[in-house]
């Protein structure tokens, strides 16, 4: 029986060991030489945008309950949302768990809601810290998140838990668009250089149900967001490595941001998908990067050289 494109890419990664499957799909193991990539390609990200004098900032991977509700990601994607439960009990219930743990039965429902859930998007805890007035200019920060997204899948580009390298902008509505535009340019640019085949795209985000359709139009009529792809395996189509995105004054009106001139800040992020970047280059120049184009290796490992 013939194997689909992704099961024979996830079963090379797998034999050369730069992925190791869990019982969940989409959550693997990585490799040293798999973030060997990773913390290059953060670098290279770091000094496209190092002249943004923008402040650093790595965030924890899960983020306050109330950040989730104000963004409003919630309503557009509740079926992406990880939210985390603790236990709370007392001896009593401690010894229900045991017991339903020796029968195998189910003791997740005896754990109670916390106050945190799982980041979905790096940018998503940026927003609260600009509360107020902001200065002029705007502030911009780089962002190093961790995100969880709830879509299982053997497709190794389509991981619950990645990374994501952003550069964030808020401020007046004109910046914002700049910001979009200019690192659009900047991240084709970047990953084109890595021999990756690059093209920038018009997109738009996979909101949920019906109202979603309607949400999703109205951004590709706005242009509001564009998607930097490439392929990652033989036979699929092309994936996002990078996206960017101009929220107008969602998240300003979400957290009662002010742009310096008092109206209503807007915003606008550029994230790097790290671990399909990654996915990327083994695809394009094979599983060994010791054996990868020099021109390549150069731009990953400049001090091995």
């Amino acid at each position: 029986m013939a194997h689909e494109p992704e099961e024979d890419f996830r079963s090379g990664l797998m034999t050369a060991g730069l992925l190791i499957a869990t019982e969940v799909d989409g959550i693997y193991l990585r490799s040293g030489t798999f973030e060997s990539v990773a913390r290059a390609i953060d670098v290279l990200v770091s000094a496209a945008g190092s002249d943004q004098n923008a402040e650093v900032l790595h965030l924890p991977a899960v983020m306050p309950r109330s950040v989730l509700e104000q963004s409003a990601y919630i309503r557009a994607f509740p079926d992406l949302v990880g939210s985390v439960n603790t236990f709370e009990g007392n001896d009593a219930l401690h010894i229900e768990i045991l017991r339903r743990l020796e029968r195998g039965e189910d003791w997740a429902e005896l754990f109670g809601r916390s106050d945190v859930v799982l980041c979905s998007a790096a940018c998503h805890l940026v927003y609260p810290t600009c509360r107020g007035r902001l200065p002029e200019g705007g502030r911009r920060f780089e962002v190093f998140g961790q995100c969880f997204r709830h879509e299982p899948s053997l497709d190794p580009a389509r991981m619950q838990a990645f990374r994501m390298h952003e550069f964030v902008y808020v401020g007046d509505a004109e910046g914002a668009v700049a910001h979009r535009d200019a690192w659009l340019e900047r991240a084709a640019q970047l990953l084109g250089g890595l021999g990756l085949p690059v093209t920038a795209v018009l997109a738009s985000d996979p909101f949920f149900g019906r109202a979603g359709k309607l949400l999703s139009a109205n951004q590709r009529a706005e242009a509001l967001k564009h998607e930097v792809v490439t392929s990652v395996q033989p036979g699929e189509g092309p994936v996002a490595v990078a996206s960017s995105n101009c929220h107008l004054d969602h998240f300003g009106r979400a957290f009662g941001i002010e742009s310096a001139d008092g109206t209503v800040a807007h915003s606008a992020c550029v994230g790097f998908g790290t671990e399909r970047i990654v996915l990327a280059l083994l695809a394009a120049h094979g599983l060994d990067p010791v054996c990868w184009p020099s021109n390549v290796r150069d731009q990953l490992w400049p001090s091995r050289t």
